[in-house]
Order: structure tokens, then sequence, then C-alpha cells
């Protein structure tokens, strides 16, 4: 009889898949969308969620969880505006259609209000590089260009935090509680190296690297592995 393999172990409760969600500390967003002022940074600290430095930013109505940028320490301030200007300070959060082009920009939102959904890593930025109707063309970290609606916000600057990935981790500890405080799966093992009761691509014989491995997006769970539901295979050329 064969055993559950990893996909479906993981929805049994077992601490080993379950995130410390308790020692999160909050949400990370922007002020509602209506906002416009200005706010102070209280508190730069970090969350073991996130890899980027966070700052608490008092608006007096609001106290706010947000990405720190770089350049920003405790009592900066963050302008919250919608009005058109020249020079934007680092910190600032305006919507895109307001920002000159050029402007290096991070924590982007999606759809106007949802609190910044893009380009939130340490040391990454997008820019702005013009605009076309009601839609402002940036380039992301990746070189890709992406068009969003000109009422989006987001914040200028770069994330802090550069040098995270740089860091050594030393020791496999290290990595393992890092690993473990967002609920991930340490050491992973590839399934062409299980045996065959344990996965799909699991045999003694060989790693069988040509396995076709589309599957059916109806497959139950335990067989649902590889390309899922895949349209094409292969190097596209």
């Amino acid at each position: 009889m064969g055993k559950r393999i990893v996909t479906q172990r993981r929805g049994s409760g077992n601490p080993r898949y379950t995130v410390n969600s308790h020692k999160f500390l909050g949400k990370v967003s922007f002020v509602p969308l209506d906002y416009e002022g200005e706010g102070t940074v209280i508190e730069i600290t970090r969350d073991p969620l996130h890899k980027a430095p966070l700052m608490f930013v008092d608006f007096t109505e609001y106290v706010m969880l947000m990405v720190a940028p770089e350049g920003v320490n405790v009592g900066s301030v963050i302008y919250v505006g919608k009005e058109k200007v020249e020079e934007v300070q680092k910190g600032s959060i305006m919507p895109l259609g307001k920002m000159p082009s050029g402007t290096m920009i991070s924590n982007i939102e999606l759809v106007p209000g949802d609190g910044g959904k893009l380009v939130r890593t340490p040391g990454n930025a997008a820019k702005i590089m013009s605009t076309s109707g009601n839609k402002v063309i940036i380039q992301l970290p990746s070189k890709k260009t992406k068009e969003i609606n000109e009422n989006c916000r987001a914040m200028v600057g770069i994330i802090a935090g550069s040098g995270a990935s740089e860091k050594p981790m030393l020791k496999a500890g290290n990595n393992f509680y890092k690993m473990h405080a967002v609920g991930h799966l340490y050491p992973h093992t590839s399934g062409t190296a299980m045996s065959a009761v344990d996965h799909p691509f699991g045999n003694k014989r060989t790693s069988r690297k040509a396995r076709n491995k589309p599957i059916s997006r109806n497959a139950p769970p335990g067989r649902k592995v590889g390309s899922i539901a895949a349209r094409r295979t292969g190097k596209k050329r």
C-alpha cells in the first residue's frame, strides 16, 4: 500500500507546514485611498514574514505598517498626496499618474486601494517609463514592462535591506529556521529521487528526465504534480 505524498500531507495541519502567523506584526498596506496628508515614522523594525525592514508610520488618524525604503529613518515624514509635483521625496505615496517619468518606485498597487502588491523585496525598485492615456508604463526589476492604472499608488524609492541576500547562512541550522518561519518544507527532496510509493515521479531505476509531466486539472490529490493542465510543453522556439 502506498503512502500519502507531500502534496497530500500538507493539508493535515502538521506543524511542519504551518506558518507561525502569531509572530507576524500585521498586514503591510497603505493608508485608505481617500487619505491625503503627512505621517511620521515612529519605529523601524523587522518581521519574520518579510525580508525587508518594516516601519510604523503615524498619520494621526491611522498607524500603518509599511515597507521601509532606503534613506528613511525614525522621525522622517511620509507624504501622501494626489497632486502632481515636479520632485517627490523618498517614502512619498502618490498615484502613478502624478509622478514624473524616471521616478524609482516600489510597493506598487495593481488595483487602486489594494495596499501595494508589486516590487516589495529588499533592494528592488521599478521605474516609471511613460504615460499612455490613463495607463502608466513601468519597468519592473526583471526589465519587463507593465501597464498599470494611473490611479494606482506606489511608494517612491528603493526597498531597504538590499544586502539581505548577500549575508551567508554559515550553517544549515540558520536556513532551517529561515524556512520554518514562513512554513516552507525544508529540506526539499526532488520527486524523481523518491521511491515509487512516495511520488508519481519516483522509482529506483532512473530519474527519467524525459518523463511526460503534464497532468489533468481534474486529477485527484496525490496525482496532481508536475505540469498541471499544461497548454504546451518543451522549450519555446
